[in-house]
């Protein structure tokens, strides 16, 4: 299990002439195990710091560890070979590809590793079945309904076994009751897989699923238990 630790953290954007602060000074814990939701409005400064720690953006100053260790810190290529084994990201939008299969999308991360065809074949069918998609694997994404899409794109955010599970608005392009089995799957990885989860999100239903929640407003991240 792995676990977030924010030490201080500001991430300042440069836009046009202008300096935009995303997050401003920000400390948060998340230990091991946890499912931790962050909510906002837009703007708040919730998806810089997911990316954050997802080691997608680096912080303008402050500390980013994961598992004890500074990702901040980290080369360009370490930091890339650490998120392939470390992070799964979930989008709102699946980015999946359009002439790949199901099973061919969900094996992308795995054509990184060392992975022998047949063990890449194993661990794909392992996580399109965990997700409920078993039978859908030949299944080209424009066959899929967008709710089958994201758990597909679930799929591929797990297939590494990674320790932690970041999700932006994973239900925001969904109906409610595909929403329902996304949060379902992400809860089903908390609790039984003991992953580490930590969701964006606006929306209080899909919120509720999470053991805690924190909200942001202008890149500041508040008091637990205030809300915006």
């Amino acid at each position: 299990m792995t676990g977030v630790e924010i030490h201080d953290v500001t991430k300042k954007f440069r836009k046009d002439t202008t300096e935009v602060v995303a997050l401003r000074e920000t400390s948060v814990a998340i230990p091991a195990g946890t499912f931790v939701c962050l909510m906002g409005p837009s703007g708040s400064g919730k998806s810089t710091l997911l990316n954050l720690i997802a080691g997608i953006d680096r912080p303008s100053s402050g500390q980013v560890m994961v598992d004890g260790r500074d990702i901040s810190k980290l080369s360009e290529g370490a930091l890339a070979a650490w998120r392939n084994q470390t992070i799964g990201f979930i989008f709102q939008t699946f980015n999946l590809i359009p002439v790949l299969t199901a099973f061919e999308n969900v094996e992308l991360p795995l054509l990184l590793t060392k992975l022998s065809k047949a063990e890449r074949r194993s661990h794909v069918e392992t996580a399109l079945k965990l997700v409920g998609l078993g039978d859908r694997m030949t299944h080209y994404p424009r066959q899929l309904s967008g709710g089958q899409e994201q758990r597909v794109a679930i799929a591929r955010a797990i297939v590494t076994d990674p320790a932690l599970i970041l999700a932006d608005e994973p239900t925001g392009d969904l109906d409610a009751q595909s929403a329902d089995e996304v949060l379902a799957i992400l809860e089903k990885l908390n609790r039984e897989f003991k992953k580490t989860v930590v969701m964006v999100t606006h929306d209080p239903r899909a919120a509720r699923h999470a053991h805690v929640i924190r909200h942001l407003d202008k890149g500041v991240l508040l008091p637990e238990g205030v809300t915006v």
